[in-house]
């Protein structure tokens, strides 16, 4: 065994205790052992050693940003079913799953039914994005609407916009499955304004677009808000099955 000196071992544990290095503390004795055993360079066992600490602190760091996205749940997608909605481009998605449209500020449209889909495929996209590092939050367009509206209420309306608008990626769910009034209609373009060309934003929603200007009772608002979610989007239609009874609709067969 690679043998330190006591006094000078109990003083490197106490640094690394109180630089809050607990990983390269927790380490110590191995590297020092794996050093020894395969005759490495200082720079060598350093190297290994602050490895362990870099690695837990990026997976750390992951995982509380996940946490910060308020996904309503932790599905990936490598969770999703392909093989039950063969009308979803798998390689199209994966494509996505790199978040390379976020480069170019784009958004992702994900139109369909109730059930199909939509949601996990968004949520495996954000969690990608959150896993990266990438600032992303998802929200219900219900809630959203509430809490700007809120927001106005109390003369606060643009710092909650700045909010939203800070994150680099912004998932809004369920467009349209809730009646959106006048006022309501205006504060969600005032937030997708915000946003365009500036960050991504993933919308799910059942609506046609040719019917959203019924959805926010104003044609005018309804097609800017249209103009600038669509200017450089890419929009997944998915039809088929509720995949929430996928496992029910196996059972039967």
């Amino acid at each position: 065994m690679y043998i330190i000196m006591n006094s000078t071992y109990q003083q490197l544990c106490h640094n690394l205790e109180t630089l809050k290095l607990t990983q390269m503390q927790l380490h110590l004795n191995e590297v020092a052992d794996f050093v020894s055993a395969n005759n490495l360079s200082f720079s060598e066992g350093l190297l290994k050693l602050t490895n362990f600490e870099a690695d837990y602190k990026t997976e750390n760091a992951a995982r509380s940003m996940v946490k910060a996205g308020a996904f309503p749940h932790h599905k990936e997608l490598k969770d999703f079913d392909f093989s039950f909605q063969p009308g979803i481009n798998q390689q199209e998605i994966s494509e996505y799953n790199t978040l390379r449209f976020l480069s170019e500020n784009e958004n992702l449209v994900f139109l369909g039914p109730s059930g199909v889909g939509k949601t996990h495929l968004a949520t495996a996209i954000g969690i990608t994005a959150a896993k990266k590092r990438i600032s992303t939050y998802f929200i219900k367009c219900n809630d959203l609407l509430q809490q700007l509206k809120k927001a106005q209420s109390e003369n606060r309306l643009g710092d909650r916009l700045k909010h939203f608008r800070k994150y680099r990626l912004l998932i809004i769910d369920e467009l349209g499955y809730l009646p959106i009034n006048k006022e309501d209609s205006n504060l969600f373009f005032q937030l997708i304004d915000m946003r365009y060309e500036k960050k991504s934003t993933i919308l799910t929603t059942n609506i046609n677009f040719s019917d959203w200007d019924s959805v926010f009772y104003d044609a005018v608002v309804a097609n800017a808000i249209l103009d600038r979610v669509l200017h450089h989007a890419h929009v997944i239609t998915i039809s088929g099955r509720s995949y929430r009874l996928k496992d029910h609709i196996r059972a039967d067969n």
